[in-house]
């Protein structure tokens, strides 16, 4: 995708009585359509599912989301006017009843995205 990206980052925690493989299989057969609905002035919906791995100086990741969704804009209006509906209201009754069926709520973080990329071809 050519041009500026703006990019909204959701960092979720699924509900700890839900495992893995249904948190994924109700995020993306039900909650991802769902908020697909809502989605207005979006060029891409991402969600980007964590498999947390030990590494060796630290030990198990085991305090950090289970999902990280990506909202993409190329019209940074939309973006602006997006971020601050999101971080200023809930989202619709729908939306946020779903959501209890699937994420801890008091997990969600929300964040903006500044890309820098090294050119690893020179």
């Amino acid at each position: 995708m050519a041009g500026t990206v703006f990019k909204i980052l959701l960092f979720m925690k699924r509900r700890p009585d839900l495992t893995p493989e249904q948190f994924r299989d109700y995020y993306e057969t039900r909650h991802a359509p769902l908020a697909e609905r809502y989605s207005q002035g979006l060029s891409r919906y991402v969600r980007r599912y964590l498999e947390p791995q030990v590494h060796p100086e630290t030990g198990a990741f085991t305090d950090g989301p289970d999902v990280i969704t990506e909202l993409w804009f190329e019209d940074e209006a939309t973006f602006r006017g997006t971020l601050r509906y999101m971080t200023t209201s809930l989202m619709p009754e729908e939306i946020v009843a779903d959501e209890a069926n699937l994420f801890d709520r008091t997990s969600f973080r929300i964040a903006t995205v500044v890309e820098c990329e090294s050119d690893l071809k020179a």
